[in-house]
């Protein structure tokens, strides 16, 4: 299947609810990159698109990618430096085990719904919303390249 065929309408708003409801209580920045295939390693990958993406750029250091690369069925989630440094050394392989059990029953959508929503959890407790100067604006939560 192809990245831009993945989803219907309502499984896409669906995610792009998920990223909504998952930013809505921090500073951090959370995306969701999608594309056919990638001939580099799954991390490797995902580093690139993280930093193409300028995710470093935020001021804590919070920002998470989730990427997949469809036909090659491989994902990762990649944190910056200050989500990092505040959840134990296996969350993101928790997360990941989590959403490959949906991911294997078929369920991409509730996959990643599941892995965004446990991601903004620990932002939001690491990293709590201020209003004053938090926006989480940014356009493009959800990228199919």
């Amino acid at each position: 299947m192809k990245a831009k065929a993945l989803f219907n309408p309502q499984q896409k708003a669906a995610i792009e609810t998920a990223i909504s409801q998952a930013e809505r209580n921090t500073s951090g920045e959370l995306r969701l990159y999608i594309e056919d295939h990638s001939a580099d390693d799954v991390l490797d990958r995902a580093a690139f698109i993280f930093n193409r993406l300028k995710m470093q750029e935020t001021g804590l250091r919070n920002g998470v990618l989730i990427y997949m690369a469809v036909a090659d069925q491989k994902f990762a989630i990649l944190g910056d430096a200050g989500i990092n440094a505040a959840v134990p050394d296996d969350f993101w392989e928790n997360i990941k085990e989590n959403m490959g059990t949906a991911f294997r029953k078929g369920d991409i959508e509730q996959g990643l719904i599941t892995g965004i929503l446990a991601a903004g959890k620990a932002l939001a407790e690491h990293f709590p919303f201020n209003g004053q100067t938090d926006t989480n604006e940014l356009p493009n939560d959800i990228i199919i390249g």
